[in-house]
């Protein structure tokens, strides 16, 4: 019914098949396996039957000549490991496929002269071209090397008139690129910034940097920075919409150390001086996502049963707090109740390694969507009770404007008082043993040979 209706959008009329399927390819993507992309033709030969019912007997004899010309345009102009086809043999090769007969000698001539002298050629090579001259520089936009083309779904807007929540001196360290990618070794070092918190973006200056970077600041926070010798530079904004902001409880190696997760599953590490500093910048990132994160769309359907995770737009969300938080207590529903479906269909034992693959992805989504609207729904919940005015207010009762004290180290006790206490150890000597004697032997590999293992 879908195809039907979009097919109605094409007016075939008074075309001859070469030109209506030039037309249709035009405006549709046909990608996929060739039983999909049969499919896609089989709907266009019965819209152009309709429109032209005295053209060809049959919407079959439609569809038989359009795979034809489909494979016509490939052994022309595609990677040629041949002889081309000739005419005579395309007319030979649709010998009695109208419907038991043949074709008209020379409509069959006209349509092999028209791909010939033309390709077809479809919306996929269209992007592919445009993506090519963009990553070569030599696009119209102007964009740089490597950038594709910006989504208008989830493309960060602009920080222009926004209010600044929060700037201060951060320590940054990236630890997995878009779409949850580990970020390479050579990219994970700690580098000082000088964030700023405005509207949905947060900003990092490098301090120092040389003057006409790629992104700066807005207009008041350049003019501020300007008097600082040599100019900082800006690296691209993230947008912390549908982000969460958590202190990193398991990284041990810095103190005051925070994670944060994008909407696009970037993660980073950042250390603030203190740990008060800390607190405030987990409190007003989630704030700020809290606030203006709009309601995700639904993940897109598929023929494959492959986990797919809905689509977080960045638009930032007009509601009142109120609204949102309603909004956000709806979604915490919808999510637990999701994930408690999810774990009560656990896959077989004897199941196949993607299904079980699929299924953790989908559990480890819900478990951090349900983290995050928690985390929603108990920030917005202070805000509106402090006023939704006073930052300063609101995080005293959001959450400790100081970092609990690190417990001290573990030592061995005695569970009742009377016992004696166990005497220091006494340092003992290693004895050096013969290899037949150890456990376990340690296989010894020449350094020319290690790179055949």
């Amino acid at each position: 019914m879908v195809a039907q209706e979009y097919l109605e959008l094409f007016q075939f009329g008074g075309q001859t098949l070469d030109q209506a399927l030039r037309s249709f390819l035009q405006a549709l993507a046909l990608t996929g396996e060739t039983q999909e992309r049969e499919r896609v033709l089989g709907h266009f030969s019965r819209r152009y039957h309709r429109c032209n019912p005295s053209a060809f007997p049959s919407p079959d004899a439609v569809h038989s000549l359009t795979c034809a010309i489909m494979l016509l345009n490939t052994d022309l102009h595609g990677q040629r490991l041949g002889r081309a086809m000739t005419s005579a043999e395309f007319v030979a090769n649709l010998s009695g496929m109208m419907d038991g007969q043949d074709f008209p000698r020379e409509q069959l001539k006209a349509l092999y002269g028209s791909i010939r002298s033309e390709k077809l050629v479809w919306a996929a090579d269209e992007e592919e071209e445009e993506e090519e001259e963009e990553a070569s520089g030599g696009g119209s936009g102007g964009a740089p090397p490597g950038r594709k083309k910006s989504n208008p779904l989830v493309e960060v807007p602009g920080g222009s008139g926004a209010v600044t929540y929060r700037r201060g001196w951060l320590a940054r360290k990236v630890l997995a690129d878009a779409d949850g990618k580990k970020t390479p070794w050579g990219r994970r070092g700690w580098k000082p910034f000088q964030a700023v918190l405005r509207g949905m973006l947060l900003y990092l200056l490098k301090p120092g940097g040389r003057a006409g970077g790629p992104r700066r600041l807005p207009e008041e926070e350049q003019e501020e920075e300007e008097e600082e010798e040599g100019g900082p530079e800006a690296e691209e904004p993230l947008g912390v919409h549908h982000a969460l902001a958590e202190r990193a409880t398991k990284y041990t190696k810095r103190p005051n150390v925070f994670r944060l997760q994008t909407a696009d599953r970037r993660l980073f590490l950042f250390q603030a001086p203190t740990p008060e500093e800390m607190f405030s910048w987990i409190s007003r990132l989630n704030l700020v996502a809290a606030l203006f994160s709009s309601p995700p769309f639904p993940a897109a359907v598929g023929s494959q049963r492959r986990f797919v995770r809905p689509i977080l737009p960045a638009t930032p969300s007009r509601s009142p707090p109120e609204e949102q938080h309603r909004s956000h207590e709806e979604w915490l529903e919808r999510v637990a109740q999701e994930l408690y479906e999810h774990q009560r269909n656990l896959p077989g034992k004897r199941g196949r390694a993607r299904d079980l693959d699929e299924y953790r992805l989908k559990k480890e989504h819900l478990l951090y969507e349900r983290r995050r609207y928690e985390t929603y729904v108990q920030v917005l919940e202070t805000w509106i009770t402090a006023g939704a005015q006073d930052l300063e207010g609101w995080e005293a009762q959001a959450g400790p404007a100081v970092a609990p004290p690190d417990p001290p180290t573990l030592t061995k006790a005695h569970s009742s008082p009377s016992l004696v206490p166990e005497p220091p150890l006494v340092p003992t000597v290693r004895v050096k043993r013969n290899i037949s004697e150890r456990r376990t032997v340690r296989k010894i590999v020449p350094k020319r040979n290690k790179n055949l293992l």
